[in-house]
């Protein structure tokens, strides 16, 4: 027994010394000499990201990725950590609105020295709206990854019984439109407008001609077409044409059924959850480019790439930025989160240039437009919730309201 005991002790000691000798080797050098690099991706995008990575090892046999999986709502922490101590991922997923504070921090890379190295990574291959949110200052430092912009979803069928053969076009026959369907009887409405949506004030008052911050960046919250703007959106909420309330039922279900909201506002994710979840209403619904005042400006979100400003790894970090925007990479990324391309190249793919509900985000993405990108913007935003809802829940006058907010906001943007 014992001698059998030392036999399998030695042998497990060998065996032990044999793999920190090829894990020691492996870093110096022979076939395994690879280099590791770590992305950070946030929400939903990180489950996904493997696969797609594993993609990228393939072309490039010499980096291996490892792919770190954080919560949106713990990423803005950790990524003030990895600033503060200069250790941190080589490449980032950035949400748009945190560019404008994380490259001022001095945490991101400019990669416009690296162009002419990595076409893929070009400001000219994007839509313009969404090359804004790369932008810090003179600095490129991120790329758009995937896009999202907001179109109108709508029942065909019910548009058509209220005199509408297309969607609406212009504010004045979306609200008509939906003071229609909303006289079908109660317990029906016209529209939704989610409250809670805090761009979409912001979104109307563009359409309307609002700067909402003028050219030294002063906030313009309080001038005509913006209030007109909110005006407008109140109105909705005053004629019963859009619930003040969460109905307690989910969209899909209120957009199918009887049509009790036959009508919203929603980005690129909705086509496929109608598709799957709703599989009767096929050629019952469609989706349009927003109605226009002005313009018809709807708001530009997505994420971004980047590179960490402190990486050890720079090269293969711009590698795989450039890989994730080839628009074969970006067509496959679709197709696993229904993420819309970043790349205008990718839009020629008949996926989505023969697909008619997909042709509204093309067609619209012309007119989008990202929030203000300020450090101070999401700030300014959440503040303007709470204005709001005193005006559409509360009934307060919304010439006073937006005064307040104006004051709120020049306080904000002085820190």
């Amino acid at each position: 027994m014992k001698k059998n005991w030392f036999k399998k002790t030695m042998a497990s000691t060998m065996l032990g010394a044999l793999v920190v000798s090829g894990a020691l080797s492996g870093c110096s050098g022979g076939d395994s000499d690879k280099t590791t690099i770590t992305v950070w991706g946030m929400g939903e995008e990180a489950k996904s990201l493997p696969k797609i990575a594993e993609e990228f090892e393939k072309q490039n046999p010499k980096i291996d990725v490892k792919v770190q999986a954080i919560p949106w709502d713990q990423a803005h922490d950790k990524l003030l950590t990895a600033v503060a101590s200069k250790k941190g991922p080589d490449v980032v997923q950035m949400g748009t609105t945190w560019i404008p504070e994380f490259g001022s921090a001095g945490a991101l890379k400019d990669l416009t020295p690296h162009v002419k190295d990595y076409p893929e990574l070009d400001p000219k291959n994007y839509y313009e709206g969404s090359v804004e949110t790369t932008k810090y200052e003179d600095k490129m430092v991120g790329v758009p990854w995937y896009i999202d912009t907001r179109v109108l979803y709508y029942r065909s069928d019910l548009l058509k019984e209220a005199g509408y053969d297309s969607a609406p076009k212009t504010w004045d026959e979306l609200k008509d439109a939906a003071d229609k369907l909303a006289d079908r009887g109660k317990g029906k409405y016209g529209i939704t407008l989610d409250p809670k949506e805090q761009s979409l004030s912001f979104m109307f008052a563009r359409q309307n001609g609002s700067e909402l911050l003028d050219a030294e960046g002063k906030p313009m919250f309080n001038e005509p077409k913006f209030v007109e703007a909110v005006e407008y959106l109140n109105s909705f909420y005053k004629s019963g044409a859009a619930p003040k309330e969460d109905l307690g039922l989910d969209i899909i279900q209120a957009f199918g059924n009887d049509g009790i909201l036959p009508m919203f506002i929603s980005g690129p994710w909705m086509i496929k959850m109608i598709n799957d979840q709703a599989p009767d209403l096929k050629g019952k619904w469609s989706t349009a480019v927003l109605p226009a005042k002005e313009n018809n400006l709807s708001a530009l979100g997505g994420s971004n790439l980047s590179v960490f400003e402190h990486t050890e790894h720079e090269k293969e970090a711009l590698k795989f930025l450039s890989f994730m925007s080839k628009p074969e990479t970006q067509l496959k990324w679709m197709d696993m989160t229904n993420s819309l391309p970043s790349t205008q190249k990718a839009w020629e793919d008949p996926s989505l240039k023969d697909n008619e509900l997909y042709q509204a985000f093309g067609e619209q993405m012309e007119s989008s437009k990202p929030m203000p990108v300020i450090k101070q913007w999401e700030k300014i935003a959440q503040t303007y919730l709470s204005s709001y809802e005193k005006i559409y829940r509360g009934g307060a006058n919304v010439e006073k309201e937006m005064d307040a907010f104006q004051k709120k906001s020049e306080n904000i943007l002085k820190k």
